[in-house]
């Protein structure tokens, strides 16, 4: 072979490395630098944005429907509330037959209306016959009718067990919403972070698979050098060497990639039936720029964190609400039971004007405990429940606003740091093509072309960590704030 043929060789050659060089992928850099090569992958992929995977989740998953039972729970706690303050009807009937001879024949009906404060109104009617019934029930041939008041006057009459359970009812709905918005926000969380990792599987895949490449395409120059003569042979040994190496990594990547999307596919439901993601499904690949958007922490910033809207903080201020209704309700235990009611009555029901004042019955009960012991313990036992409910408000607020000042801090430092990674790459890329110039004018070697993209490897790979190190900063800034994306 001329010495013409052989330069034009070796310049093909050089020309095959720098071009392989130059199609490493690189993951985590700009988007001109995420673009894999098209015989990477395989082909007709389907992309799976971040936001799409997320509003599957919202949408179908069982833990996201059992958050919203939460709410129904809150919903029929408050329907049972209620029905303290339905109006009821009471029937009494009571009849007595021996030998022939009837006893007592009586019958007692009401319609009574519980109201908000402890005032209840109350219509009856009775009637009553028999040989030996009690005097005192004798009443009209037609009976007796009677319309007429009962009164609280002590315990029960600004607060009561009926007033007491509604009002926590409606407290405990507020809270049930809050609740639901922290469960949805911890499955939307982990759901992420399994969506990271598949996404940075998909990414490594990527980049051994293109390194695989590159090192066939070298191994495939060096093998022409040493045809021609212009290497050793022991240079094709040690190309094939590093094919190898490229070969156990790229099939490393591919075992990764499969395990996350089979994890991936623990959180995707539809219609209640679990679905499992294809091989031809791939994550989206510029998610820096998309994550922000995905879990709608766009504008977030320190200065603008408020810990009194925090889901969280909602729940316990709602549940010291309730407590509060308790010790209320055990204070009002202090004061002694009086009730009195008033009842006008008449023979006719359907004439208002036959009902007379002077024709009624009334009545007037008091009762008290000594020592009241049992109300005071109750009372004291209500207030220090309430008391270690304000104490952990206390811990759990400083404890959040503390957790997001790091979160905040962290995004920070490694935004810098994937900025940094991202020089470290571009640099170590242009040491790689340093070295293959250098190769072409015979002043390196094989050796010195794998250790620089050994190098261009490292930092690639490192530059990814820190990027998945970003974006899962961002999903714990997306779960201390319990947000819940509403445009899933």
């Amino acid at each position: 072979m001329t010495r013409r043929s052989r330069s034009l060789s070796h310049g093909l050659t050089v020309l095959m490395f720098l071009v392989s060089v130059s199609s490493v992928a690189v993951p985590l850099s700009r988007k001109q630098d995420l673009q894999p090569d098209p015989q990477t992958l395989v082909q007709d992929t389907t992309i799976m944005s971040l936001r799409e995977f997320l509003g599957y989740v919202k949408k179908h998953h069982p833990i996201v429907k059992q958050a919203g039972l939460v709410v129904d729970q809150g919903q029929a706690q408050l329907l049972k509330a209620r029905g303290g303050f339905d109006p009821k009807i009471e029937v009494d009937y009571n009849r007595k037959d021996f030998k022939g001879t009837e006893y007592y024949d009586e019958l007692r009906g009401a319609f009574k209306i519980p109201t908000w404060y402890g005032v209840e109104f109350k219509a009856g009617a009775e009637r009553n016959e028999g040989t030996f019934l009690d005097p005192s029930l004798t009443v009209p041939e037609d009976g007796l009718y009677s319309a007429g008041v009962s009164l609280q006057l002590g315990q029960g009459l600004w607060i009561n067990e009926r007033m007491a359970t509604l009002r926590k009812a409606k407290f405990f709905r507020q809270q049930t919403q809050s609740e639901r918005d922290l469960l949805v926000n911890a499955v939307l969380f982990d759901a992420t972070e399994v969506y990271f990792q598949w996404w940075q599987a998909a990414q490594e895949r990527v980049l051994f698979k293109n390194i695989l490449q590159n090192a066939q395409v070298r191994l495939r120059g060096i093998k022409r050098s040493v045809e021609v003569g212009d290497k050793a042979v022991i240079d094709s040994v040690e190309a094939r060497i590093a094919v190898k190496k490229r070969l156990l990594g790229f099939e490393q990547a591919k075992i990764d990639f499969i395990k996350k999307r089979l994890e991936l596919s623990n959180f995707l439901w539809i219609d209640g039936v679990p679905v499992e993601l294809q091989e031809t499904v791939i994550p989206e690949e510029d998610l820096l720029s998309e994550i922000d958007a995905a879990l709608e922490i766009m504008g977030q910033s320190l200065d603008l964190f408020t810990i009194e809207n925090h889901p969280k903080i909602l729940a316990m201020r709602l549940k010291m609400d309730q407590l509060e209704v308790d010790r209320q309700l055990k204070a009002n235990k202090l004061l002694p039971k009086i009730e009195a009611s008033y009842d006008a009555i008449s023979p006719q029901w359907g004439d208002a004007g036959t009902y007379n004042l002077d024709d009624f019955k009334a009545g007037i009960s008091f009762s008290m405990p000594l020592f009241l012991r049992k109300e005071r313990g109750d009372k004291r036992l209500a207030e220090i429940k309430l008391q270690d409910a304000e104490y952990d408000l206390l811990a759990t607020s400083l404890a959040i606003e503390n957790k997001v000042k790091a979160i905040f801090s962290e995004i920070e430092s490694y935004t810098i740091q994937n900025d940094i990674t991202q020089e470290i790459v571009q640099d170590s890329r242009a040491m790689l093509i340093a070295e293959e110039r250098k190769f072409q004018l015979g002043d390196s070697s094989l050796f010195l072309i794998n250790s620089r993209e050994t190098k261009l490897i490292e930092s690639s790979l490192k530059r990814l960590e820190v990027g998945v190190k970003l974006l899962n900063s961002k999903a714990r800034l997306f779960n201390s704030l319990a947000l819940v994306p509403e445009n899933l």
